[in-house]
């Protein structure tokens, strides 16, 4: 037989209700905030630390990656030095970063050799270190290099240079980024290649740092033609460099049609300097598929253990205004469809 509750028994109900629904509820809160907890533990990092932060190359690493972290659902962490020399910001960023939990870290190095250390040190915690555009010395001081063969894209600007002179004579000066710049000495190189000389050749009247800026590519050539006032052709590091050695010439006196300048990048504004007569060819890459490609490995890493290794070429090609017989290269049109900065 059931009994009716009394007031008071019904008021202990309803207060032991009322304590059971809240504990519940504190359950499910804190279950959810133990779920969030989770996910964000969860939630691979990612490294990324680019020479500096104002090149419009690095700009568009930064923005490539940062893309295909949110597309991955990865966490982009990023650091970039005071330019393209600073050493010691690169290595306290590979440092903090192995300190926060990278999975893995993409870095444009600086020097060939100053970095290795701090990323034996961060491939010995367990991170995988991915070289974007900037190869270390030995290639095996990272696990992987993404990057525009920087050999061939000297070649082919070099190559140009001396089909697009041929039959003149001619007075070069060599605009590089700084000593110890690993992918300085390739595209160095790859144009003394292309143009079929060596660097001891007469015809090199000048060869200078401009540290792959405007600001420092100016001084740089106006003391090359200091040296010699008959250059008329010059190989710059990249686009910024050549538009600094392109104001000092113009001042000197110098015309688009009586100067044959070659560079490396391709950006957007580089591309245009191809179009307006400023700079006659430029090798074209993609520092955008460099920083996604990197990302995807280090979330692929974080996944499955898997490490990726080896060098991956992420393309080049030669952008000119003017075509020159032998020499394969990409319509202006070309490059600005596929520019970036």
């Amino acid at each position: 037989m059931r009994y009716p509750l009394g007031r008071s028994t019904s008021r202990r109900f309803l207060t032991l209700a009322a304590g059971l629904i809240v504990l519940v509820g504190t359950a499910i809160v804190v279950a959810a905030a133990s779920a969030t907890t989770t996910s964000t533990s969860d939630t691979v990092k990612v490294g990324l630390i680019t020479k500096d932060a104002t090149n419009p190359f690095f700009v568009k690493m930064h923005a490539g990656a940062d893309a295909a972290a949110k597309k991955l659902g990865a966490q982009l962490i990023y650091a970039a030095g005071k330019n393209s020399s600073d050493n010691a910001s690169q290595i306290a960023a590979i440092e903090n970063m192995t300190s926060a939990g990278v999975k893995g870290i993409l870095i444009t190095v600086a020097d060939g050799k100053a970095e290795n250390a701090a990323i034996a040190a961060a491939r010995k915690a367990g991170v995988l270190v991915i070289a974007l555009d900037s190869p270390t010395d030995p290639t095996s001081a990272v696990d992987a290099l993404f990057a525009t063969n920087n050999m061939n894209a000297g070649i082919l600007i070099g190559r140009y240079a001396r089909a697009a002179t041929r039959g003149r004579t001619v007075t070069i000066a060599m605009l590089d980024e700084h000593a110890g710049s690993s992918v300085g000495a390739l595209r160095h190189n790859g144009f003394l290649k292309g143009f079929g000389i060596k660097g001891s050749n007469k015809q090199i009247a000048c060869v200078a740092n401009g540290g792959g800026s405007v600001v420092d590519s100016q001084p740089a050539m106006e003391n090359c033609l200091q040296k010699n006032p008959n250059i008329n052709v010059v190989y710059t590091i990249n686009e910024p460099s050549a538009a600094g050695a392109w104001t000092a010439l113009k001042k000197a006196g110098k015309t688009k049609a009586g100067t044959t300048i070659v560079s490396v990048d391709g950006g957007c504004a580089g591309v245009r300097n191809v179009r307006a007569g400023v700079i006659d060819a430029t090798s074209q890459q993609y520092p955008l598929l460099m920083a996604s490609r990197g990302v995807g490995a280090v979330v692929a890493f974080a996944k499955s253990g898997k490490k990726t290794s080896g060098y991956t070429d992420t393309g080049v090609n030669l952008i000119a205004k003017n075509p020159v017989r032998g020499v394969r290269s990409r319509s202006v049109a070309y490059g600005l469809a596929n520019c970036w900065g």
